[in-house]
């Protein structure tokens, strides 16, 4: 059986993260995506460090599909370099992960 897994992104605005989320379900390329808002980021970028509020998205897909969630995010994020990080689980309810499955079933997810 396929595994789950995680897609971590981050995302400038609570509104570009529901935007986003909101078009990889319609999409089935996920069964759920969960936006935290509020996260203060501190990074290096072109020589300086910086500081940002941004918004967590937490994608729950397949491992077949990781990499068309990767492309999608990648193409409607405003960020020149978004973080998208793929992490595999360890175990998941088992009702659960039939319901992740189920969801991601259709033409996106062929």
């Amino acid at each position: 059986m396929e595994r789950a897994v995680f897609v971590y992104t981050t995302y400038p605005s609570v509104v570009e993260a529901e935007r986003a989320g909101r078009e990889l379900v319609e999409r089935r390329l996920c069964a759920c995506v969960n936006i935290l808002p509020g996260m203060i980021s501190l990074y290096r970028w072109q020589g300086k460090i910086d500081r940002g509020e941004e918004a967590v998205m937490i994608i729950k897909t397949r491992a077949g599909l990781a990499d068309a969630v990767r492309a999608a995010v990648k193409k409607m994020h405003s960020y020149t370099t978004p973080a998208i990080l793929v992490l595999p689980t360890e175990a998941v309810d088992p009702d659960y992960h039939a319901w992740i499955l189920a969801e991601t079933e259709g033409e996106a997810a062929r």
